[in-house]
This record gives structure tokens, C-alpha cells and sequence, in this order.
């Protein structure tokens, strides 16, 4: 049974920046997910270069999609282009942040 990106993506809300206390996807940092029989590939970014819970993140966030059914394999690819802004953030997270 292959995982589906609704999957991949519900999980990932679980992972969230403990100094913002919003999950990964709805700040918006999950740029592309693609999944290829049981591989989930996946490209993200930071909040910040300097992110001091970028590793942390990363670690989480793959070990929780490889925990999914049907996924053997996630590769995480961490970009800085586009460079992440607060535009990125959802509807969701902005009434979670009081914007």
C-alpha cells in the first residue's frame, strides 16, 4: 500500500519549531513532497539559516514519515531559495500566532 502526500503531510504537522510552537507545515516550510513507490522525498526550509533546531527538525520529521505504513525511505532536502517569509505561514498558524 503506497502512502499518500495527505499522509505524509498530517504526519509532518506533528513535527512543529518549539520556539515558534507552529508545526513545519503550516509555517509554510515544506516546499515540495514527492513520493515514489515506497520512497518520500521531500524539500523544505528553515524559519532561519541560523535556526538552532534545524537539525532536531530534520531528524524528526524523517523519522516520523519513515514510520508511516508503506514508506521504507525519507530523503529531506533542506533549501534556502525561495528564502522563507511570514507570507508563507497559513491561515491556520497565523490565528494560532495571533497575526
Amino acid at each position: 500500500m503506497m502512502v499518500t502526500k495527505e499522509e505524509v503531510l498530517e504526519v509532518l504537522k506533528t513535527v512543529s519549531d518549539p520556539e515558534i510552537g507552529v508545526d513545519i507545515v503550516n509555517l509554510g516550510l515544506i516546499y515540495n513532497l514527492d513520493i515514489n513507490d515506497d520512497k518520500v522525498s521531500i524539500r523544505m526550509t528553515m524559519t532561519a539559516p541560523s535556526c538552532p533546531v534545524t537539525d532536531w527538525i530534520l531528524v524528526e520529521a524523517q523519522k516520523r514519515v519513515e514510520e508511516l505504513p508503506g514508506v521504507k525511505e525519507c530523503d529531506i532536502e533542506l533549501v534556502w531559495e525561495p528564502q522563507w517569509n511570514l507570507d508563507m505561514i497559513s491561515d491556520e498558524a497565523r490565528k494560532m500566532l495571533n497575526m
